[in-house]
């Protein structure tokens, strides 16, 4: 440690920390614009020039590293003469324009002004002008002129993103940042150079002239969209949410937030969303209302119990339901007297349930900490691009991550081993990695893995786990969803046994742990979520849920829907028109109070941040009235806070004992598997990150983007040339019943015969299972 002393304070600080980090540890403040406490240091805008004793001239505090007995002076004559020369130089070619500025009332430039800039200009020149650049519908660089270079957007691509989108031009007063040949920024993560821009230059396109700062209001929430628990503002106006920001929460997201989370809220806006209850009755739909649609509700359910039994009915929900919606569901339909309710729609495999409570298996800050990862069916970036983000910087620092995939995607980070494998040959890849652990370790192989043979991917994935470092096996949302998930879980979980390291899964929505938490699962004689459409069922409720998109199987889910004598959809969305009956409008998360438990096992309430949209209702409180008329015993709650507190037997979240609920150890002995030859193609299926659920497929901008254009069938080269097809034609899809034409893609990194199609998009509904065969011709 070195002690300096800091306007009269002494501090002490690590050896080799900047005099900015002493000054913030002291809390005193330093102008900068260029400095960010996650960034690297680039020193470059010079604004926070301080005094240093016996040095001949003010030093830059972010870049001057600190030495035992330094003194140093922030706001002396000389500091704060320095720092308004600065600042001088710094307006010469800033517009004026403040008033029309989207920054204005937020701007750090503006705030410093104030303090630091002259009553008028010495310069009469022009000001420079640059041109406005096309950079994607999320981010506005129509005011360029604006920018000061401090090359925040720039090292946040490189440091944080992983792929530098932004870079500076030329030289001098000619210098401007720009895009690479015109190309748009596509990161998922691009909208933190909007907050990190300490000027007017990078603005919110759609959130552009919408509102001033200080006309907004200011509440917490919590992300619906994956299992982090992202924290966040949420910006109102007039009722409306204008705007989402990050709220930073260094155990959770830090200080970013990804762009799904950021421009999602324009769905909560949207066209569709359903404000008023409405009845089918002849074939068209009246809007009517709540006591006469509830009464219809239960009375249908009541008379489908008594004609069919309480078995032909089902209920489905998704995993960014609330914790308190999720429980009252099961208690619903406990009640009525059916074991079928489920909130995995994308699972296929349901082996484990009993056994397994899946979850990270550790914190966020321990899995940013680890040494070695091994990642196993996941599209890391798109499915958690903030955990790809944790991940991206432990490796920078040197950690080992491995894969085990069927897609060699660029996860913008260093990957020490990759196993790129069909999704039907990930057992036989994880079988060969527990004879390698064996091998390494001296140990006797399981029962059944005698024949196994090692490749040399797989001893390599086996050497990088035995290391003595923090090591973990996480197990992605393909795996969750994959038809031998159960296998390849017992396989994953014996490598983890023997190589020490920890288990878990990178789980899929918000609150999926949440559903087991809540008991929103079948019981033993119940119908999971695959069962409940394999088997149609008389009557189904849907909750949050579009079957024909969130399902494994959508072509199974929409022939079992539209058999049904009765569908009740509870959604904040008009959908399923053609083979719903009722539509009851609930609230989405910016409308309700609730709780999410987040994949590492934490809950975390929040509060709705607008009134309802017209006659929507919160869904715990529709299902409380629900289950009144259907006269079930415990549903007299006054508010979402005593159902949470019933289920986690606390009135603080932050102290509830999630983790003695959750577990993924199953302690069953691994099966072995052979890779044989593929003769058939087979699909490898994957959710689009911005068509992941229902509030961000309606989310205007973020359809706009490279990442939500229309899906194509991806082959590989060797494929291709078989079929006589190039990139760009188009090619006919057959799974099923159902097919659909695409357009040609070519990836290098998949297999020969694996096709890699989207679902969750309409353009792909009309096909099957998300793995399994699958045909393709030419169209």
């Amino acid at each position: 440690m070195v002690e300096i002393e800091i306007d009269g304070k002494k501090v002490e600080v690590q050896e080799g920390s900047m005099v900015m980090d002493a000054a913030n540890k002291l809390g005193t403040y330093i102008p900068h614009f260029c400095y960010h406490k996650k960034l690297s240091i680039a020193a470059n805008c010079r604004m926070c020039l301080v005094e240093v004793e016996k040095a001949p001239k003010p030093l830059p505090a972010c870049a001057t590293p600190v030495t035992p007995g330094m003194i140093v002076r922030s706001n002396s004559g000389k500091a704060v003469a320095a720092q308004k020369s600065v600042m001088e130089f710094l307006l010469i070619n800033h517009p004026l324009d403040c008033p029309i500025c989207d920054q204005g009332g937020e701007c750090q430039l503006q705030d410093l002004a104030v303090g630091y800039g002259g009553s008028s200009s010495r310069y009469a020149e022009e000001k420079r002008v640059v041109a406005p650049k096309d950079i994607g519908p999320l981010i506005s660089t129509k005011e360029m002129s604006r920018c000061i270079h401090c090359t925040r957007c720039v090292r946040f691509g490189q440091e944080i993103a992983g792929v530098m989108e932004l870079g500076m031009l030329n030289r001098g007063e000619h210098s401007e940042i720009t895009s690479f040949v015109n190309k748009t920024v596509e990161s998922e993560l691009s909208g933190n150079m909007i907050d990190l821009c300490p000027v007017g230059a990078l603005t919110s396109r759609p959130f552009r002239y919408a509102a001033r700062t200080w006309e907004l209001s200011r509440r917490k929430s919590v992300s619906p969209h994956d299992s982090l628990g992202t924290n966040l503002v949420v910006q109102v106006k007039g009722g409306k949410v204008m705007r989402v920001l990050p709220l930073e929460n260094e155990a959770i997201n830090e200080c970013w937030i990804s762009d799904r989370d950021r421009f999602s809220y324009e769905g909560l806006n949207s066209e569709d969303r359903l404000t008023s209850p409405m009845i089918k009755q002849d074939g068209k739909w009246i809007t009517t209302d709540w006591q006469t649609a509830l009464e219809y509700v239960a009375h249908g359910l009541r008379n489908i119990r008594h004609e069919h039994g309480a078995d032909s009915i089902a209920a489905l929900a998704t995993s960014y339901s609330t914790l308190e919606e999720l429980s009252l569901l099961q208690k619903v339909v406990r009640g009525i007297g059916s074991e079928n309710v489920d909130f995995r729609l994308r699972q296929s495999d349901f082996v484990m349930d009993g056994r397994v409570t899946p979850w990270l298996g550790m914190s966020v800050a321990e899995f940013g900490e680890l040494r070695r990862a091994f990642v196993i069916g996941s599209f890391l970036r798109k499915d958690h691009p903030l955990l790809a983000a944790r991940l991206r910087h432990a490796a920078k620092r040197g950690a080992q991550v491995s894969v085990l995939h069927a897609s060699d995607d660029d996860l913008l980070m260093p990957v020490t081993n990759k196993f790129i494998a069909a999704p039907s040959h990930w057992l036989a890849a994880l079988s060969q990695i527990v004879v390698a652990v064996a091998q390494a370790k001296s140990i006797a192989v399981p029962g059944g893995f005698e024949n196994i043979e090692a490749s040399q991917e797989a001893r390599a994935i086996a050497e990088g786990l035995l290391a003595d470092e923090p090591t973990a096996i996480l197990l992605g949302n393909a795996v969750a969803q994959h038809p031998q998930a159960a296998l390849l879980h017992a396989a994953a979980e014996w490598i983890a046994k023997n190589t020490n390291a920890k288990f878990g899964y990178l789980t899929e929505g918000a609150n999926t742990v949440g559903g087991y938490v809540a008991n929103a699962i079948p019981g033993e004689k119940g119908a999971n979520a695959l069962q409940a459409f394999e088997q149609p069922r008389k009557a189904y409720v849907l909750f949050n849920a579009e079957p024909e998109l969130d399902s494994y199987n959508p072509q199974q889910a929409r022939a079992a829907l539209e058999q049904a004598e009765m569908v009740v959809v509870m959604s904040p969305f008009a959908h399923g028109k053609d083979y719903a009956d009722v539509l009851l409008p609930i609230a989405p998360f910016s409308e309700t109070s609730g709780t999410f438990i987040s994949g590492e096992g934490r809950a975390q309430s929040f509060n709705g941040t607008v009134k309802p949209l017209g006659e929507t209702r919160p869904g715990w409180k529709v299902l409380r009235v629900l289950g009144n008329l259907l006269e079930l015993a415990g549903f007299d709650y006054d508010s979402s806070e005593a159902i949470r507190n019933e289920i986690l037997g606390t009135s603080t979240p932050a102290d509830a004992d999630v983790h003695s609920r959750l577990n993924n150890f199953a302690n069953v002995d691994p099966l072995a598997d052979r890779v044989v030859a593929a003769s058939d193609l087979e699909r490898l299926a994957y959710v689009p990150i911005y068509s992941s659920d229902a509030i961000v497929r309606r989310a205007e901008s973020l359809q706009k983007t490279a990442d939500a254009t229309a899906p194509a069938a991806w082959i590989s080269e060797a494929l291709a040339q078989k079929l006589g097809m190039q990139a760009g034609g188009k090619i006919n899809v057959k799974q099923g019943q159902g097919s659909a034409v695409l357009e040609v893609g070519i990836f290098r990194g998949l297999p020969d015969h694996v096709v890699r199609v989207a679902a969750s998009h309409p353009a792909t509904a009309s096909l099957g299972t998300m793995f399994g065969p699958i045909s393709v011709e030419k169209a």
